[in-house]
């Protein structure tokens, strides 16, 4: 039983300060999704309970608001299906924290839990081919510095398979050159990993910070003001090579960041670098996440179906080649 008002303003600013930041370490992504959240929520809310997001309770949120709000993301903003789901997993989230500090709101916790996600159709990822990325790599005008920068970042970007998010986070002091030449990447959820460099990614580096060794930002790939690079900044950079590419395939694709970062992990597959490694290699938190490369990849199914007995053939029997293997059959 709820004896007193609980309004929804203090309880978000102890999810969000407390239980993100301080308790789970959240990156700033995660913030900003959930944030978005529920300024779309408390504004839905006040247009449908006519109620001051700093008024309002949290026992008017239960179930049928919810519902009725996730509705109007799908009707209203023609929102699609996974940014809907997203919606809920924020919604779900804070829910989840309530339940353990406001135990009297369980009942209605509980409801909004058992809200359902719904099912989509799951999109094959699309990767360039080694042609159409080796065409990228090679389109920034190098006779200039923008270009040389852009050069250096798009080659780390396919050595990697790194996020923007990680690409643009990166100073010069993350590399190391030496007998083991890696990268220290932050990754999503403040997880870290090392990768590897391949020696032209090396050589190309090494020409790059020579070159920033004076600069005042510490960034490996700063802007022209000497800044962070933006996301919108990176994706145009790569929409400038794609023009500047010699390879009429590429102006038929949809060419973002995230499509270096798959054509990444679709490589790897194909040189045949195992599933758990390419997990490890992209920060997967699941290798479920990785398997998607495999569902795309047609050369990875060419070569398991040639694995197969054709069908009206005859299967070969396994004969032991000597004594140790024939003693083996046996048990």
């Amino acid at each position: 039983m709820i004896s007193e008002a609980i309004l929804i303003g203090p309880l978000l600013q102890g999810f969000f300060v407390e239980h993100l930041l301080q308790h789970k370490h959240v990156s700033p992504q995660t913030i900003a999704s959930y944030r978005d959240t529920f300024r779309l929520l408390l504004q839905y809310a006040h247009k449908r309970l006519k109620t001051e997001p700093a008024a309002l309770e949290i026992t008017a949120l239960d179930a049928p608001v919810i519902l009725s709000f996730l509705d109007s993301l799908e009707q209203d903003r023609h929102n699609c299906i996974r940014s809907r789901n997203i919606r809920l997993a924020a919604i779900r989230s804070f829910f989840r924290w309530l339940t353990l500090r406001n135990p009297e709101l369980v009942g209605m916790a509980t409801r909004i839990l058992a809200i359902p996600v719904k099912r989509t159709d799951r999109r094959l990822i699309h990767s360039l081919t080694r042609d159409e990325i080796n065409a990228l790599l090679a389109a920034p005008d190098q006779s200039h510095w923008r270009g040389r920068r852009d050069a250096a970042l798009l080659l780390t970007l396919y050595n990697t398979g790194a996020r923007v998010s990680e690409i643009t986070a990166l100073h010069r002091e993350h590399f190391l050159f030496g007998a083991s030449t890696f990268v220290h990447l932050f990754g999503k959820g403040r997880k870290h990993r090392d990768i590897p460099l391949w020696p032209k990614t090396a050589r190309v580096l090494k020409a790059w910070f020579r070159e920033q060794s004076d600069a005042v930002t510490p960034l490996a790939f700063p802007s022209a003001r000497a800044q962070r690079l933006s996301r919108n900044g990176v994706d145009y950079i790569l929409k400038q090579a794609v023009a500047r590419a010699n390879c009429p395939s590429l102006n038929s694709k949809r060419i973002h960041p995230h499509a270096v970062r798959h054509t990444t992990g679709s490589h790897l597959l194909q040189s045949g670098v195992d599933l758990s490694v390419i997990a490890l290699w992209l920060g997967h938190e699941s290798i479920q996440t990785t398997h998607v490369y495999v569902e795309a990849d047609l050369a990875t199914k060419q070569r398991a179906l040639n694995k197969l007995e054709p069908v009206g053939t005859n299967a070969r029997r396994f004969k032991p080649q000597d004594h140790v293997l024939e003693f083996l059959s046996t048990l």
